[in-house]
């Protein structure tokens, strides 16, 4: 590849997607998807952490540039994207770095972002 942050954008993917995205799906399971006998809260709160505690270098990426990776939005964005908005919908958002916080607020503040929540209300309507 000829983009001078492929590797940053590779990295970018797959950090969403395994190392964000994964502890919160713990998190989902044991507050919102099991039954309230089978709920663990102390699993919900480890992978919460152990989520918050990855966030850490989406706040250090974010304190010289307004995108991840290629000075642009990119997939990587996508996919970190997803992971925030998992995390607000579980309640963790609360807990976001400031940075983190302006770079959730950018990325659904994107024309796209905003027309794919309206289009799934009014399917879910």
């Amino acid at each position: 590849m000829d983009e001078p942050d492929y590797g940053l954008w590779l990295d970018w993917m797959h950090r969403g997607e395994a190392t964000l995205t994964f502890p919160q799906t713990i998190v989902l399971r044991y507050t919102q998807l099991e039954p309230e006998e089978r709920r663990v809260k102390q699993a919900a709160d480890d992978y919460a952490q152990w989520f918050l505690s990855r966030l850490r270098h989406v706040t250090r990426a974010l304190a010289d540039r307004e995108w991840l990776c290629a000075g642009r939005f990119t997939m990587a964005d996508v996919c970190v994207g997803y992971a925030l908005l998992l995390a607000h919908t579980v309640g963790l958002d609360h807990k976001f770095s400031p940075e983190v916080a302006a770079y959730w607020e950018r990325l659904s503040a994107r024309p796209a972002f905003l027309a794919a929540k309206a289009a799934q209300n009014v399917k879910a309507a």
